[in-house]
């Protein structure tokens, strides 16, 4: 009689640290089991996965909430700029975790116990999706302080007079960014440059996009160029909202140049940037055959902060912001006589 052939329908793949796979193939459950603990305990483990008749059965990795805790707090804690969750989520990518929407759930459960341990201060994250508006004030006020903070308004509009920015520029610009969560790494930039900010939140809406269009109509009027500096995801989304965009304000009745400044598919090959699949809620996924999702928030903010910066100086002519500052040294001497006049008067 014919031996029966052994089936080894149990597979192990083993991924370890160093990039290496080893593969083990088991007849039974029982053993594959075995192997999976001892493969949990290899000095090298990163990933292992378990599949039966190649369907995934079991997956497991060394990215747990612990080791979340361990790498993510010295980042935290040589962070400068504002921390996101999902910034700190890509920086742990960075080091080896995988980029998946599971494991960054693990990395804000983790980080809600890092809090309430103690680990990590609880103001170390920002929140842009939520904020507080207006303020309850309830200080006591004295006629005296109430003077001094006068005095102190009096002498600041006597000395704050200043030409806009971007008056006697050709172009006229605002940044647009698909997240309002990285608004915190732009907003320094845009201020400086006196540029305005617009956190789009995916694909912005009609209302959204009609009030910059009466902005960019205002900009015409004044024979200026309108254009939109856009930094979003690259993914199928990303790359098309800025179409979506333009063309809008175009059948609303205003021309306006937008840029796409990140992110790109040769910005992710030379940052070495970590992707993942596109998502399949994304209708335009099916037709996309791009290098595989990345979000904007993987970039370090320092390198965001330089493109943006970077975008705005190319459009901005130097000589000419010279000619008004000349220009603004002249008027400030009329406009301090003309506070005075009116201060003493009172």
């Amino acid at each position: 009689m014919k031996r029966k052939e052994k089936l080894f329908e149990h597979k192990i793949e083993l991924i370890l640290w160093n990039g290496e796979s080893i593969h083990y193939e088991l007849e039974t459950k029982k053993e594959a089991s075995k192997q999976l603990a001892k493969c949990k305990k290899h000095p090298q483990f990163k990933i292992v996965r378990l599949t039966y008749r190649g369907k995934l059965i079991k997956e497991f990795d060394c990215f747990t909430r612990q080791w979340i805790k361990e790498t993510g707090i010295p980042i935290i804690e040589s962070y400068t700029d504002e921390l996101t969750l999902r910034a700190l989520h890509y920086r742990l990518v960075a080091r080896g975790m995988t980029n998946t929407n599971r494991h960054y759930k693990r990395v804000v459960a983790a980080m809600i116990e890092a809090r309430w341990e103690g680990l990590v201060n609880f103001d170390a994250f920002k929140d842009h999706e939520r904020e507080s508006i207006g303020m309850t004030a309830s200080d006591e006020t004295t006629v005296d302080s109430k003077s001094e903070r006068a005095k102190t308004q009096v002498e600041a509009w006597m000395t704050s007079y200043s030409k806009n920015r971007w008056e006697n520029q050709p172009y006229y610009p605002e940044v647009f960014i698909e997240k309002k969560a990285l608004q915190g790494v732009f907003d320094r930039v845009c201020t400086r440059h006196a540029v305005a900010l617009n956190p789009c939140k995916g694909y912005p809406s009609l209302t959204f996009l009609y009030d910059a269009k009466e902005r960019f109509d205002d900009a015409i009027n004044d024979g200026k160029n309108p254009v939109i500096l856009y930094f979003g995801d690259y993914d199928p989304s990303g790359e098309d909202i800025p179409r979506s965009i333009e063309e809008t304000l175009a059948r609303m009745g205003t021309l306006v140049e937008v840029r796409r400044i990140a992110l790109m598919e040769h910005q992710v090959i030379e940052w070495e940037l970590p992707p993942a699949p596109a998502k399949d809620t994304d209708t335009r996924s099916a037709t996309w055959d791009g290098l595989g999702q990345v979000e904007l928030d993987a970039v370090m903010p320092e390198k965001l902060k330089e493109l943006c910066t970077n975008a705005i100086e190319s459009i901005f002519d130097a000589s000419l912001h010279a000619e008004l500052i000349e220009q603004e040294k002249e008027e400030r001497e009329e406009f301090q006589t003309i506070l005075k006049d009116f201060v003493s008067e009172l």
